[in-house]
């Protein structure tokens, strides 16, 4: 046990001189060593041991509150006078009310006899010491406050007898308590110097390792961004896939219904010896045709979505085509709409399909009607526009340059974000169902993205659309004079013989009926080699009206080669379903090339026949 301090004792003059000097080496040693010392553990234990030097407690400890590296907090404690097996059994000190001032920092307890204090033993589940506790009469405690006024601990000491500490040993333990609390701040500044930089160097030694191993690691992201990107662009491919394939199917059922059903009741009242009366007869071959030519409407607005249809591509003045546009156009708007053109003087000239370009001018004027239910206004204005490095920079396949530009404007519903952004995916459409395929602006981007060209909504709900379609400017060295339109010509025949090579039999027999009714002279043939073994044979053949993707080997367009070389008086007449890189290359047929895309009606088989007979090819 140690003894108290000697002053507080009944001692004479000398002995108090060798107290004084003993409690003034202890508190310089231990300023001295608390100076000097960074390790935690080592510090607190001595603050601990000079606290019961100092006060004349029989033992004493200093708990104090922990974070790990975790950022997990706990509590841990040094011991003086007393084995640690005499406190590994009892729980951390609770805020009661004994300790709570200690814990909470509100100053020094001491009492002469704890267990006579009226603010002890209030607490369950012991409401005094637990069994086997030190014996403590005398208590002491001092919080230990950092510069910060955080509460990092407290300073306990206890006796067994009463009245051992006096206020003398009070002050001894609050200036041990101040010396700690700016021992163990040092001590957290030194330790938090040293995570740093056990930080820093760790941090260095990485980028040591990441630039030894950058370039492999640029390459593994790379490779993984890539193949990522392949994947999201493989689902999203497999998504339009998806919506492009179900919308196909939904109308071309819809539209074969219409075909098959008819013709099915048809074939079905002439198998019972039903003779269909001539109204009955129009009727069903009627709607049949046009569920047909619906059909047919349907595949090319799909091939012009896909730029895969086949542009016959020609000097153009858009002012022309406008103006002479307007009569129809002002026929489809109605009479509550009113329509106004501004034409720009000294327009420049652009290369595309007239034909197509006014397919797309009555979609978007057809979408303006739509979507001005009450009336309201269509202007059309043409202009000639520069679309900067800036610009084409900022949107997708765009390039920099002059365009002719064409603005087609409305006052209507307008559109918001959402909808502009699906404007143009195939079959979305905001109309009542019925009401349209969706796949009108699907035709229009097509369209102009296979001319080169480039196409821009700007609406807002509620404040009309501008749909501007951007066709580039045709070059000055490639300005020619646009021909004339070419009067549709009567399908009448002088007796030509015309050579039909076609694989499908039933294409080519509705071919060669066809034909024949018109009063031509017709040979035929399912692939090139038997066609080239008729021409050698028959030297008066004078067109050959041959499909572009034939079997055996040789193609339509390479059978056309060898004609032109040993036959050079046989004109030539092309049919395909879908063209692809034969004919036609970037989207527009080849020069010279005349080209009857399939399904032809009579009268379009005519009129094609006769022009390349009378002019050639």
């Amino acid at each position: 046990m140690v003894e108290p301090p000697s002053s507080d004792r009944d001692v004479g003059p000398e002995n108090a001189r060798d107290e004084e000097a003993r409690i003034l080496e202890i508190l310089n040693r231990t300023g001295a060593a608390l100076a000097s010392e960074l390790d935690l553990d080592r510090l607190l234990q001595r603050v601990t041991d000079a606290g019961v030097e100092l006060s004349g407690a029989a033992f004493g400890a200093f708990f104090y509150n922990v974070v790990n590296e975790a950022g997990e907090a706990y509590m841990l404690y040094t011991l003086s006078g007393a084995p640690r097996a005499a406190f590994a059994s009892f729980p951390m000190p609770r805020n009661t009310a004994i300790f709570d001032p200690t814990f909470r920092g509100t100053g020094i307890i001491r009492s002469d006899d704890i267990l006579a204090d009226p603010r002890y033993g209030k607490s369950a589940p012991y409401f005094g010491m637990p069994p086997g506790h030190l014996p403590v009469r005398s208590y002491l405690a001092a919080p230990v406050i950092s510069r910060s006024a955080e509460v990092l601990g407290g300073l306990f000491f206890g006796h067994p007898d009463t009245g051992v500490f006096s206020e003398r040993s009070e002050r001894f333990v609050a200036g041990i308590a101040s010396q700690a609390a700016t021992a163990v701040d040092n001590a957290r500044l030194y330790q938090a110097a040293q995570k740093e930089i056990a930080a820093r160097r760790q941090a260095e030694s990485e980028l040591q390792q990441l630039n030894r191993t950058l370039e492999q690691r640029i390459a593994r992201e790379l490779r993984q961004r890539e193949q990522a990107e392949a994947a999201l662009r493989q689902a999203q491919k497999m998504e339009a896939i998806g919506q492009l394939t179900g919308g196909v199917a939904h109308d071309f059922n819809n539209l074969l219904q219409v075909i098959v059903g008819n013709l099915e009741t048809l074939r079905r009242r002439l198998a019972a010896g039903e003779v269909p009366s001539a109204e009955d007869l129009e009727r069903l071959t009627g709607a049949a045709i046009r569920g047909a030519e619906r059909a047919a409407t349907l595949a090319q607005r799909l091939l012009a979505f896909a730029r895969r249809q086949p542009l016959d591509t020609k000097p153009l003045d858009v002012n022309k085509l406008v103006a002479g546009m307007s009569d129809l156009l002002r026929r489809t708007l109605g009479e509550n709409i009113r329509m106004e053109t501004i034409l720009a003087g000294g327009l420049w000239r652009s290369a595309v399909d007239s034909n197509q370009l006014e397919s797309a001018m009555l979609n978007l004027a057809v979408n303006a009607r739509d979507a001005m239910p009450a009336g309201g206004k269509l202007t059309i204005e043409t202009a000639n526009a520069y679309l900067d490095e800036d610009y084409a920079a900022s949107h997708d396949d765009v390039a920099s340059g002059q365009y002719v530009m064409i603005a087609v404007s409305d006052t209507g519903l307008g559109m918001d974000k959402e909808i502009i952004a699906r404007a143009f995916d195939p079959f979305f459409t905001t109309k009542e169902i019925g009401q349209g395929t969706g796949l009108g602006l699907s035709q229009v981007y097509g369209f102009v993205k296979q001319s080169d060209g480039h196409v821009k909504i700007y609406s807002e709900a509620g404040s009309g659309t501008t749909m501007k379609l951007y066709l580039p400017r045709l070059a000055a060295g490639d300005a020619m004079l646009e021909p004339e339109r070419e009067p549709s010509i009567a399908g009448t025949s002088g007796g030509e013989i015309i050579l039909v090579v076609e694989d499908d039999e039933d294409v080519r027999a509705f071919s060669t009926e066809m034909l024949r009714e018109m009063g031509y002279g017709i040979l035929e043939a399912g692939e090139a080699g038997t066609a080239l073994r008729l021409l050698d044979a028959n030297p008066n053949i004078l067109l050959l009206f041959t499909d572009v993707g034939l079997p055996g080997g040789v193609t339509g367009k390479e059978l056309a080669d060898t004609v032109r070389q040993r036959f050079p008086q046989v004109k030539i007449l092309f049919t395909t379903g879908y063209a692809r890189n034969a004919i036609v290359h970037q989207g527009r047929l080849d020069p010279g090339v005349e080209l009857l895309l399939k399904p032809f009606t009579y009268a379009t088989l005519a009129a094609k026949i006769r022009k390349v007979l009378a002019n050639g090819t």
